[in-house]
């Protein structure tokens, strides 16, 4: 199969219609019957509209009067709006070792609040070295109050569970706060778009920290104390 076959094809206008005759729609919506082509394209001239083909397979073609420059506009425009509401859910990762202090363990649990609240699920952890592995439990322990200062944000998708060296617990928003995370972008889009319309430019939005995921891990199976030579 020659592979220009897969290119989509494009919407014929005007002179680029050939066939003999067409099955006419309107400029008001109405079918007109099947008429010869260069009677159709006489009929869009004298309306300063163009005539379009909205469907191919039809025997003989569907053509349609219309602004074919205002079609392309809108099909553009709904094709934006659409993406913009698409839900696009990321997964933040957090680490953290078993030796990790109540007050970084604080920072861990503002940002996976943050990352919850913005929509994005989070996956913690908790990596060991040497000789931390024989006491998962403070692994564990973390995980769990973390979940419980998390728990009305999030629900768990990952209970923790050891794998490896690591320890992995990971989260999703609740579908309250997915609906709320949608909302907010939803007005965000709005007020932009009506700052745009104004030529007004909005304050910057708070932007969200940085997870961990650039981090790089120690891959030290042993630390010094598991490695020393005994005595």
């Amino acid at each position: 199969m020659d592979p220009r076959d897969k290119r989509p094809m494009q919407t014929r206008v005007n002179h680029r219609i050939r066939v003999p005759e067409v099955r006419l729609i309107g400029a008001d919506g109405q079918p007109v019957g099947v008429v010869p082509t260069h009677e159709a394209l006489k009929m869009a001239q004298e309306a300063g509209l163009d005539l379009v083909e909205v469907n191919a397979k039809s025997d003989p073609p569907v053509c349609k009067i219309l602004d074919f420059g205002k079609m392309k506009y809108e099909e553009k425009k709904k094709a934006a709006e659409a993406r913009r509401k698409q839900t696009v859910i990321e997964i933040k990762e957090l680490k953290l070792r078993p030796k990790t202090d109540d007050h970084d363990l604080s920072v861990k649990v503002n940002h996976a609040r943050r990352f919850l609240e913005a929509g994005d699920k989070v996956k913690f952890t908790v990596r060991f070295r040497g000789r931390e592995i024989t006491h998962p439990e403070r692994a564990s322990m973390q995980l769990e109050q973390i979940l419980k200062a998390i728990e009305e944000l999030c629900q768990v998708e990952l209970a923790p569970r050891l794998d490896g060296r690591t320890m992995i617990l990971q989260v999703a928003p609740k579908p309250q706060v997915m609906q709320r995370a949608a909302q907010l972008r939803a007005q965000q889009e709005k007020l932009r778009a009506q700052a745009a319309a104004e030529g007004r430019e909005l304050p910057p939005e708070p932007e969200l920290p940085e997870d961990d995921s650039a981090e790089e891990d120690d891959d030290d199976d042993e630390d010094e104390e598991a490695t020393a030579p005994a005595t």
